[in-house]
């Protein structure tokens, strides 16, 4: 991908501060002026986003509905009912259900959880799944990370003498359904200081809640938080404000003593000997989890997440594990065709959205199939497929632009729809689709900005090799976890040269191995640059190019730090 380099000078103001700022917290000067990028201005502001606390979380009572959730809570508990934990399939929904399932069952047993079948039942909540609630006694059904446009679904749930308590974060229609409670801080008369919660998240945060209300010790929940960070990392929700502090204490969880069941999804990764990222989960946790529900059925996902006995979490990961390696099979042949159907558009340059649709394709890896899409053509993308007699997909944009509110301005054509600025789900008629794509062309046309309409690399500060030393990589580290909002810093060297021995690499010959030199020190840097071979020729011609990185450490010499580089340009280039 070609990105465009974008680079903003502070002012003389910001340089200043930034530089008094590094001064008073002890770290380098470039690491100053990341702070001050970030809104972060005095020493107090700079040690609170190092040092994320708890007791820094908003009071949960804040949000619409929590009294009225806590107490419906107390009084199933108090009749001794049946509730069921309900959620979506996805890795958001099934740490949801795994949190607040496994935090209830340390004091409760008259309690289960469900997982709708993604092809049979489909997203949210589904006659099925109430069907089944009936059957099996439940009075009251917390759902997760799903419902907030369940209308009917939970009317009916109620002429069965049904509660339904709702916990999601997904953007609400105008007509809430009938539930005793809906916790939504995307609710359009949302009282809660923080809207970008994930599912997980607002599950969360009523277990914090009904502990406060009934004296239990918030360690009975803090210790689930690694559950969190996996969903905060998979859902791709802001790294700000609660978020960040629940990510960095889900993630030293999840280093230190994570659950069963994620230990065994942390093994069968290979990453059992190593410090966890939110990159691990992205890339390596979330798409295992992920994995079951598109696969096959995602209770097996939450099941694991569960689970109490080491063998049987150990064995469950390891059948997941297959079902990712299938994943993964189906992945690449269904991007392979979907690319071949996109290039033989004959508008495709022109155009500034990508819809597409095949009746044969798998439904449970479309959405991965769009982002793929829309990581090669830097454009928002639809990708739809056939189930039971419709085109249902899933939707996924650049950044900066609301997909969910493109999707929504063709709502008369659809049958269901919903999600967030990133993703979007959709259902429809299959006769539907081309005026969907026409009509869905037409708003992307006229709202998206010419800005979001290339891949651009922020740089968050030019750096010498000198200035690139295991010691600033621990100072970096402190700015972690990084995602939306919190971007992993970008860094910019000018002028830098092959040393003499990087190299081609990978299976496929796609990757270089890169050691570099600039001009300035006498450092030599090693770095690898995914997928950017076709570089490797001018590299090799001696002559001076610019590189755009991120800094990590590296794993094969501990102690050293190793350059992920993200663009590289030729010096006449700039």
């Amino acid at each position: 991908m070609n990105y465009k380099w974008t680079y903003d000078e502070l002012t003389p103001e910001e340089s200043a501060r930034a530089a008094l700022l590094a001064k008073e917290v002890a770290i380098h000067p470039a690491l100053g002026s990341l702070l001050v990028r970030r809104g972060i201005t005095t020493p107090a502001e700079a040690r609170r986003f190092f040092r994320p606390q708890l007791s820094e979380l908003h009071d949960p009572f804040l949000m619409n509905d929590m009294q009225a959730a806590v107490d419906r809570l107390n009084d199933a508990l108090g009749r001794k009912e049946r509730i069921l934990v309900y959620g979506d399939y996805d890795v958001d929904g099934c740490t949801a259900v795994a949190l607040v399932y496994k935090f209830l069952a340390q004091f409760y047993s008259n309690i289960d959880f469900y997982i709708p079948d993604r092809y049979d039942e489909g997203y949210g909540i589904s006659r099925k799944g109430v069907d089944f609630a009936a059957e099996t006694g439940v009075r009251l059904i917390i759902v997760l990370d799903c419902g907030i446009k369940a209308v009917d679904e939970i009317a009916y749930a109620r002429s069965l003498g049904i509660d339904f308590i709702i916990c999601d974060h997904h953007v609400p229609d105008e007509v809430l359904p009938p539930a005793v409670a809906i916790l939504n801080p995307k609710r359009s008369d949302n009282t809660y200081p923080f809207t970008h919660l994930s599912g997980c998240g607002v599950g969360f945060k009523f277990m914090q809640a009904f502990a406060e209300n009934n004296g239990i010790s918030m360690s009975c929940l803090t210790s689930l938080l690694d559950l969190c960070a996996v969903s905060i990392a998979s859902d791709l929700v802001p790294i700000t404000g609660e978020n960040r502090i629940l990510a960095s204490h889900g993630l030293r969880c999840l280093n230190t003593n994570p659950g069963i069941g994620l230990q065994a999804i942390i093994e069968v990764c290979g990453l059992a000997d190593r410090e966890l990222s939110m990159s691990d989960i992205i890339f390596k946790i979330g798409p295992r989890i992920n994995a079951s529900g598109r696969m096959q059925n995602g209770r097996e996902a939450v099941e694991l997440l569960v689970e109490k006995d080491c063998r049987t979490a150990t064995a469950t990961a390891a059948r997941i594990n297959l079902y990712n390696e299938a994943r993964k099979d189906l992945d690449k042949q269904m991007t392979e065709e979907a690319i071949e159907q996109v290039r033989q558009q004959p508008d495709i340059q022109t155009r500034r959205s990508i819809v597409i649709y095949n009746e044969e394709w798998h439904k449970g890896v479309i959405g991965i199939v769009a982002s793929r899409l829309t990581e090669q053509y830097y454009r928002p993308a639809v990708v739809l497929t056939r189930s039971e007699g419709m085109a249902t997909g899933s939707a996924r944009s650049v950044s900066g632009f609301d997909v969910y509110k493109a999707v929504q301005s063709c709502a008369d054509l659809l049958t269901n729809f919903g999600g967030h600025t990133y993703a979007a789900g959709l259902t429809l008629k299959a006769e539907n689709v081309p005026e969907f794509a026409r009509r869905f062309e037409a708003y992307v046309a006229e709202h998206i900005l010419k800005e979001q309409t290339k891949a651009t690399l922020a740089i968050d500060a030019c750096l010498d090799f000198s200035d690139v030393t295991f010691r600033f990589y621990q100072q970096l580290k402190r700015f972690a976890p990084f995602g939306p909002g919190n971007d992993r810093p970008v860094f910019c060297t000018h002028r830098v040269f092959d040393y003499g021995t990087s190299k081609v690499v990978g299976r496929g010959q796609e990757h270089i191995k890169l050691e570099l030199v600039d001009n300035k020190s006498n450092n030599v840097m090693n770095g690898i640059a995914f997928g950017q071979s076709s570089q490797a020729r001018y590299i090799k011609t001696k002559r001076a190019f610019d590189i755009c990185y991120a800094i990590e450490e590296n794993s094969h010499k501990r102690g050293e730090v190793q350059l992920q580089i993200e663009d590289i340009r030729p010096c006449d280039e700039a």
